[in-house]
């Protein structure tokens, strides 16, 4: 191998980089105590260097034994609080504080702190020891005065290996109990990088350790941007991280500024309304659009002052919470070049409860500063005393502004202003004009968060009440944050001391007036090929497409008639009002393709057009689960305020009973219970439509015209990744492809609206890639044993015996003889793997080798990289394919391992024309039945009856008998076939053959009909023959 392109020579190259262009010192690794991961000579010298007067003091006291004891207490203190702690607050040594780093203040008034800052040493090393047992050495380690801070794994294609392989590394042959890994205790983060792609992981825990990407996007700024990096001046794709992260500035604001610990205790719902709290500690590292944005947002706040406003459209997925909190710290502090506080208060505007304890942590680890963020949880009363008191954060909602006035007046009144008398009114109302006064002249950044729409609804109507007057709307729709800010901004016109600081997954027109072009952007199209989020378009099918899936089953001879297969086959056609219809279609498909998903907790959500259509669904979920005695549908329905339907008056709590404790269900309760195993299907009327997260949510079941941004955030909620969670479905009743392909395309631009899928494709495919031979059959065979063998028999060997069977196909496709073979397996084998995933969430599984090559194929891609692809290594790939497995094996639908699959016949043709004999055509059945017998057939049910038709003019005794007879007579002589039909294909119209065999009138009337139309075509068809 040329030495120009080892990795080697990769790795001496970025360390000029960072040497020279970045601010850092090349320090050799024989400092370095591998015992305790550090470089101890670095103390020192950096204590020495910026505390000389404290050092003399202690030389004084411990003479020579000072190093020693000083480095011991340091190393107990790292251990006992962590890397961070003791960089940004330093560690005690007998009752004094000896300070490890010094991070730039937010002025540059101190210049005795700034000669301090630039004492600073960032130091990187190569092949650093990282195992005390053994010679395993890091590539890149990276210090400061002498403490780790990050490592990196360098990767160099051209040794034909790339970021993968060092996650993998980190996965594998790195021990997260080494000191250096230890988590906190030592390196904050971990890279895995190359000229390509930089990765992240602030946590290793060998295959559960996860990285995320910290790149730029492919086209940074722009809608159609996705994974991966832009080309660099450097030649190296990755040369922003080297020459820009790393530069030294910017990696200590990250150090000082950034990183904090995230604390959650979150509740783990239990079936029987049983919960119990889980704690959850997570260091965050900031990915690369969220430092990008909050750095660029303060240089522009900076530049600007206040006055301004600002769009930030980051996907959801983007985590706006954090990148919320550290904008509204950085604002907090801001100043202007001349050293002048910007904004004297931040505001921050969400509905995320979690936001101000995050805050509030956050800004306690940076500065060990309390009291800064006041959260807004009681009353307006509240709010006014924070605007007026001079706190730095305040933390509300948007519906407490209006009521501030009143607070102000109960401030100045030392308890209730009703309670007064006139002249002490008087006086009330000229102190809370003062405090008026002070909070006008003071300078605000308000931040908001459109997120979290309010979900009761009352105070939407309170809202529009106020700030809405004679604005037409829907008194329904659900108002979201980013709604009533543009009306305060419209109402009010722009301020001189207000700074607007938006944030938003998805502007809508009225914002982007407001605001302009957004300030900021991350594409939900980066979001979702950088795999934060999931992609609610790929399983996005409407009814008419399922149908011609379910009827492409019906049609393939090939296919066992199972009688899930039955049923899903009688809905043809929908009458748009039908609710029992789709009341039958959701609850089957539920059963049949959903329940059983992510080890049982999958769920549906439902979304209906009203609040009186939820209701009437909500009924008819309970009467059919009833009828068909089904236990594992749980049913819940929410909606705002009344709704009265045939003189009965309804509230969400009335329909939600607990089925724990016999209780009404409360609105505030029930995002909590529907969380929990006794709950599955949430019927939804312009509620929980946007900023509810709940990630179990696999299906939507769409009965509601949804347009522009309102489809997207509806949709949007399947989005949020789950373990075992693939991509979601989405049933939509009434919007088309293309409208809903409109909608998203501003916000996303991957095409994923296509034509129905065809299950001849999955085939035609498996083929193509059969006669690669890449794989071989008995290899999938061997994997199908271990895969589908019964939970009772899983060993901890598996995984490996899997691999086994694998690797052999990844070295058939390392040997294939280009780069476009390697391309054309590897798209082939992953177009067949989506169609299957697809398919089956409609149809049954009825091939049994279809069925293994999707196992094996899942299997086998992650192994199969290329050196473009984007794709993030995560432990949930390993989850989501056990899931399966446990899915396949947990609900008996296929048995791999007993006999072939034995096709059944289907009907040589499904007619669908109309009858040719325009005296008696053949849709007046369906009329002359409902007219005559009061009945309410509907188009599903004529084609029922151009199927019997279709079938039976192909007959040769129903031929034979046409042209042996008159038309009586023929009638008469095909009534026992017609019988046999009905019967043969009872499963597919259960209500109209009971009809037709037990009610002789309407059997005679429907027979004669039939009769006459069919008597008619074999005789024109004879003719024309």
């Amino acid at each position: 191998m040329s030495k120009v392109t080892s990795e080697t020579t990769f790795e001496a190259y970025l360390e000029e980089v960072l040497c020279e262009k970045s601010g850092w010192v090349s320090l050799p690794k024989t400092g370095w105590d591998k015992a305790n991961a550090y470089f101890p000579a670095e103390v020192l010298g950096f204590i020495q260097r910026t505390q000389p007067k404290l050092w003399q003091q202690m030389a004084k006291l411990h003479g020579a034994d000072l190093e020693p004891k000083l480095l011991e207490e340091l190393l107990k203190e790292l251990e006992l609080k962590g890397t961070l702690h003791v960089l940004r607050h330093g560690f005690k040594f007998y009752g004094k504080v000896f300070r490890m780093a010094y991070f730039k203040p937010a002025h540059g008034l101190n210049s005795e702190v700034m000669a301090l800052y630039a004492e600073n040493r960032l130091t990187v090393s190569r092949q650093v020891p990282c195992h005390p047992n053994d010679g395993s050495e890091m590539d890149l380690t990276f210090c400061l005065n002498g403490l780790p801070v990050a490592t990196c794994e360098l990767k160099n294609p051209a040794t034909h290996q790339t970021w993968r392989h060092a996650v993998k590394q980190y996965q594998q042959d790195r021990d997260p109990n080494a000191p250096l890994f230890r988590y906190q205790k030592r390196a904050l983060v971990h890279f895995a990088a190359d000229v390509e792609e930089v990765h992240m992981c602030t946590r290793l825990a060998r295959e559960k350790s996860v990285f995320l990407p910290f790149n730029r996007g492919s086209h940074p700024g722009e809608v159609q941007c996705g994974a991966g990096n832009p080309q660099h001046p450097s030649g190296y794709r990755t040369g922003y991280f080297w020459e820009e992260v790393l530069q030294r500035d910017s990696f200590l604001d990250i150090l000082g500024h950034f990183i904090f610990t995230e604390h959650k205790e979150e509740q783990v719902n239990e079936a029987g309304g049983a919960s119990r709290m889980v704690k959850k500690e997570t260091t965050v590292f900031p990915r690369y659009h969220q430092l990008d944005a909050v750095r660029k947002l303060i240089a522009a706040a900076r530049e600007n002052g206040p006055g301004s406003n600002y769009l930030i459209q980051h996907s959801a997925g983007s985590g706006k919470t954090n990148s919320i909190s550290w904008l509204a710290h950085r604002l907090a502090s801001l100043h202007d070049a001349q050293d002048r506080k910007v904004y004297d208060c931040v505001v921050v505007i969400t509905d995320r409860r979690v936001l101000d304890q995050q805050l509030q942590d956050a800004i306690y680890q940076i500065e060990h500063a309390q009291g800064v963020v006041k959260a807004i949880d009681d009353n307006s009363r509240q709010l006014a005393e924070a605007l007026v008191d001079g706190t730095s954060i305040v933390i509300t909602t948007l519906q407490k502004f209006p009521h501030v006035l009143r607070g102000l007046l109960n401030i100045a009144a030392g308890g209730s202003y009703e309670e007064l008398s006139e002249v002490e009114r008087q006086r009330a109302a000229e102190q809370a004009a003062t405090y008026e006064t002070k909070i006008g002249g003071r300078r605000y950044a308000i931040i908001v968060d459109e997120a979290h729409s309010s979900q009761t609804g009352e105070a939407a109507k309170e809202l529009k009440a106020i700030l809405g007057a004679g604005q037409e709307g829907d008194e329904d729709e659900e108002l979201s944050s980013e709604d009533m800010l543009t009306r305060v901004m419209s109402a009010r016109g722009k301020q001189k001391n207000l700074s607007f600081f938006a944030f938003t997954a998805t502007p809508k027109p009225k914002t982007l007036q407001l605001f302009g072009a957004p300030f900021h952007l991350y594409s939900m199209r980066q979001a979702i090929e950088e795999r934060f989020i999931l992609d609610v378009l790929q399983h996005y099918t409407t009814y008419a497409t399922y149908y011609k899936l379910v009827k492409a089953v019906e049609d393939d001879p090939n296919l066992p008639k199972k009688k899930a297969t039955r049923q899903l086959g009688k809905f043809m056609s929908l009458h748009p009002h039908n609710i029992e219809q789709k009341t039958e279609v959701m609850v089957e498909h539920f059963r049949l393709h959903v329940r059983h998903l992510l080890d049982g907790k999958a769920k549906a959500m439902v979304v209906c057009s009203s609040r009186l259509h939820a209701v009437r669904y909500f009924h008819a979920f309970q009467r059919y689960i009833k009828a068909h005695g089904y236990a594992d549908v749980n049913p819940l329905v929410a909606f705002s305020g009344k709704v009265k339907d045939e003189d009965v008056t309804y509230t969400e709590p009335s329909l939600n009973i607990d089925v724990a404790n016999g209780r009404p269900i409360s609105e505030s309760q029930l995002p909590e219970r529907f969380d929990s195993p006794d709950y599955n299907v949430l019927l939804v009327a312009n509620k929980y439509q946007t900023g509810f997260d709940q990630p179990k949510l696999h299906t939507m079941y769409v009965d509601k015209r949804l347009d522009g941004v309102q489809a997207v955030q509806t949709l949007s909620r399947l989005n949020r990744r789950y373990p075992g969670k693939e991509q979601p479905f989405v049933l939509d009743f009434v919007n088309s492809a293309e409208d809903i392909y409109k909608a998203f395309k501003p916000y996303f631009d991957a095409t994923s609206l296509t034509e129905p899928a065809d299950p001849a494709q999955l085939e035609a495919l498996k083929h193509e890639l059969d006669a690669m031979q890449v794989y071989h059959a008995h290899e999938v065979e061997a994997f199908a044993t271990i895969f589908y063998q019964p939970a009772t028999k899983h060993k901890k060997a598996d995984h490996g015996r899997l691999e086994k069977h694998v690797q052999p196909a990844v070295d058939r496709y390392k040997a294939l003889e280009n780069e476009d073979a390697r391309q054309s397996f590897r798209d082939k084998l992953k177009a067949y793997v989506n169609l299957y995933a697809f398919l089956s969430q409609i149809r049954p599984w009825a091939d049994a080798d279809q069925e293994k090559l999707y196992s094996f194929g899942r299997f086998l891609l992650p192994h199969l990289p290329l050196e473009r692809e984007s794709r993030i290594i995560d432990p949930s790939d390993d989850v989501a394919l056990r899931y399966y497995r446990l899915e396949r094996i947990g609900t008996g639908t296929i048995d791999l391992k007993t006999g072939d699959v034995v096709p059944i016949g289907g009907p040589v043709a499904v007619g669908t024309g109309k009858p040719e004999d325009p005296e008696v055509p053949l849709s007046t059945i369906v009329g002359v039945l409902n007219e005559r017998f009061s009945t309410e057939f509907t188009e599903a049910d004529q084609l029922f009856f151009d199927q019997i038709q279709a079938e039976a003019a192909e007959d040769q005794r129903v031929i034979d008998t046409a042209l042996a007879n008159p038309e009586d007579k023929f009638i008469l002589g095909i009534r026992e076939l017609v019988d046999q039909l009905m019967v043969q294909r009872m499963g597919k119209n259960d209500k109209l053959v009971t009809r037709y065999l037990d009610d002789g009138a309407f059997k005679e009337i429907a027979l004669a009909l039939m009769g006459r139309a069919l008597y008619k075509k074999i005789l024109g068809d004879q003719a024309a023959g």
